[in-house]
Order: structure tokens, then C-alpha cells, then sequence
């Protein structure tokens, strides 16, 4: 498995797949041809069917600038590796291509380029199954936040850097009011939400909710968020984390210890199955953040690895065969509510595996092959493409 590094990454909203992959892809391509005069992106599949919305004609044009930029889109053209491909062209002053390079954006901000395997990867950790590491930990008598420092010990001022723009993240979005952009007009309510939280400093649902509300809305607006594992379910770990600290009085050290558990958890999710909501639609996404965010409080709370690993399994679970399908387009419905309702279920699912003596039937690794699978089962217009489900009928009426 990769470093939480290639996991937790600090980019703009609103999706890490269709901004932050094409962005960074980008770069490189501009990199491979500095002498181009112009260029060519060719969005296929996910990445133009709902790119509009997701901006990432924008970002790319951002990115390149100030060479002019053609952008093309061909949504229904779904390559067989991955739904987000794209190609990019360069041409020199003549209009003569100089070359040309087809790349994939996978989820969570990687890109894979055409004829590179998906395990040709920097290993960081030996493991790549939640049994394997649990074993290790029994032998070696480590936490699972012990796991993440034995295998990447410079990991953790880089987790705290992570720490810091949620927090930034969050603080902004609870300060910001008015409608997100783009023609649903959506209204902020993280604001209004906490000043719910205020009134009611007893329930700690209401201010989880705040706080994912908070992270969700400024990823929406395109501000800065950290993929968690992705940006459309960037506000689930921070809503649940900084919930907890406020209501429980955790140290930021402790959550440093929680990210590196929930970013474990994510890792493997990555590995074997996936984060794309192109992929597997939307249980990728707020289903991984969900199991991160449920490791991370159980371990917040003192459960053993095998409680963590249990929580983590409820958290995806109970998200398998989620449908991506956001309205026009833009990551707002229902993306923005999903993350404020996984965040706390984040949390019950801590709280239900923390009341077991830990032994279940389903594991988590049993859980992340079913969701490759259902993902891979679901018809395409219910993965990214805003052809079905709420999309299709928000349109309709």
C-alpha cells in the first residue's frame, strides 16, 4: 500500500476526481511538452458527463493557462480501465500534434497513466489486508496507529499539517452564509446549524453535523479541503474528529493518532477496492469516509484494533450500493447532506461495535471485495454520470 501521503492530499474542491486529478495531470503533461503552442483535453466517460459541474473543464484551463486550451467531451465514451480518462494534445504553432498522452483519474486526486498497473505503486506497508495487519499488531502488540508509524515514521508531522487545513477548512465554512454556486442556488446551513449546536451543547449530533456541513459546503464552493478519502466526502472525518474533540476534550495529538488509523483504513479500501465514485459510485466515497471515520473514533475512545477494524466495517457496510448521482452535476445533492449523515454514523458505529466484545461475522476485507463488486454491478448511470437516479428525476421535474 502507498503512503498515507498519496491519501490525505490538500487540493480545491469540488471533487478530487474531476478537479485535482485532471489538475495534477496537467502538469505533467505541460511538463512532457513545455514547447507546445496549445492544447487539447479529451474528457471521456464520468469526467464529461459530469466535468461541467465539476468544474473540471475550469481547473484544467487554470492550470495550463496562459496556453489557450481545447477542451473536448465525450461522455459517452467509457474506456474500459477506468470511467475518468482523458487525453491531452499538444500542438505546435503550425496545429501540428507533438504529441499526446491518455491518463486516469482513479479517485482521491491519483492519476494512473494508459498501460501502468494499479499495483505499480511505491509500497509504504507490507500488508494489504486488514487481517494481515491485525495479526501483525496480536505479534507485535501495536495499536493500529502504532502499525502506521513503524511503516512510515516521518508520517506524522505531515498528518498534523492534514489537521490543520480541516480545521482551517472548518472554521471558514462555519463563518460563510449565502448559496453555493451553480444554478441550484443551495443554501449554506453549517452556520446555521451551529448555532443549533449552541443551543443544544447537550447533543453531539447536531454538532457533527454542523462541522461536516462546514467542510462539505466550502468543498462545494470549490475552496481548499484535504480528500478524505475523497472531496466529495471530505467533511465526514473532520465533522466526526472535531465533534468529538470539542465534546470530549480530545488533544490534537490524539487526533493526529485517529487520522493515521482512519487513513489505514483507507488505504486498504484504495487497494482493494476503490474511492472513485465513477467507479463504485457513491459507497466509495461517503462509505469509505464513513469506515475511516468509525476506525478513528473507536480508537479515540480506547477500543482495541479488533473493535476499530469492526467499526470500520459497520461504517462501509451499511453504505454498500450507494449511487453516485449528483444533480446537475455538482457536488451538492446530495452529497453535501450525505456527508453530515455518515459522519454521524460514524460515530453510532463506533459506539454499536464498542458494546460487542468485538468478534463479527463480517470483516472488514470481506466488506471492501463485496463493494468493489456491487460498484462494479451498478449500471453507469448511477456512477458519476448525473444520467440516473436523483440526478435523472430533479431533472425531470
Amino acid at each position: 500500500m502507498e503512503s498515507l501521503r498519496e491519501l490525505y492530499k490538500v487540493g480545491n474542491g469540488p471533487s478530487s476526481s474531476h478537479t485535482m486529478g485532471p489538475a495534477r495531470a496537467a502538469k505533467v503533461f505541460m511538463g512532457r511538452y513545455p514547447e507546445a503552442s496549445s492544447y487539447e483535453a479529451v474528457l471521456y466517460g464520468s469526467l464529461a458527463a459530469t466535468g461541467e459541474g465539476h468544474l473540471t473543464d475550469y481547473i484544467i484551463i487554470k492550470t495550463m493557462d496562459p496556453k489557450p486550451v481545447k477542451i473536448t467531451w465525450r461522455p459517452e465514451d467509457f474506456r474500459p480501465f477506468h470511467p475518468n480518462a482523458m487525453q491531452f494534445i499538444a500542438y505546435n504553432e503550425a496545429g501540428e500534434a507533438l504529441g499526446d498522452w491518455t491518463v486516469y483519474s482513479v479517485g482521491g486526486g491519483s492519476i494512473i497513466e494508459e498501460g501502468q498497473g494499479r499495483n505499480e505503486v511505491v509500497a509504504a506497508y507490507p500488508d494489504s489486508t486488514m487481517a494481515d495487519i491485525l495479526k501483525v499488531c496480536e505479534e507485535k502488540n501495536w495499536t493500529l496507529a502504532d502499525y502506521v508509524y513503524e511503516h512510515e515514521s516521518d508520517i506524522k508531522p505531515y498528518l498534523v499539517e492534514i489537521l490543520t487545513v480541516m480545521r482551517e477548512t472548518l472554521e471558514n465554512g462555519l463563518k460563510a452564509e449565502g448559496n453555493l454556486p451553480g444554478k441550484l442556488n443551495y443554501p449554506r446551513r453549517a452556520k446555521q446549524f451551529h448555532e443549533h449546536a449552541k443551543s443544544m451543547p447537550e447533543d453531539l449530533s447536531v454538532l457533527i453535523y454542523a462541522y461536516a456541513l462546514a467542510v462539505s459546503e466550502q468543498n462545494a464552493s470549490g475552496d481548499v479541503v484535504v480528500t478524505a478519502p475523497t472531496c466529495g466526502a471530505s467533511g465526514v472525518i473532520p465533522g466526526t474528529l472535531f465533534a468529538l474533540q470539542q465534546f470530549e476534550g480530545y488533544s490534537d495529538d490524539q487526533l493526529v493518532d485517529a487520522l493515521a488509523v482512519a487513513g489505514l483504513i483507507g488505504n486498504l479500501i484504495k487497494t482493494n477496492a476503490s474511492i472513485s465514485g465513477a467507479e463504485v459510485g457513491c459507497q466509495g466515497e461517503v462509505g469509505s469516509a464513513c469506515s475511516m471515520a468509525a476506525a478513528a473514533v473507536a480508537y479515540l475512545k480506547g477500543a482495541s484494533n479488533l473493535h476499530c477494524e469492526y467499526a470500520a466495517e459497520i461504517g462501509l457496510e451499511h453504505h454498500l450500493g450507494m449511487t453516485c448521482d449528483p444533480v446537475f452535476g455538482y457536488v451538492q445533492v446530495p452529497c453535501i447532506e450525505r456527508n453530515a449523515v455518515a459522519a454521524k454514523r460514524a460515530y453510532d458505529a463506533a459506539k454499536y461495535a464498542m458494546l460487542t466484545d468485538g468478534y463479527h461475522t463480517i470483516t472488514l476485507d470481506q466488506v471492501m471485495q463485496t463493494m468493489k463488486e456491487t460498484g462494479h454491478d451498478l449500471m453507469a448511470k448511477y456512477r458519476e454520470t448525473a444520467q440516473g437516479g436523483l440526478a435523472k428525476h430533479f431533472a425531470e421535474c
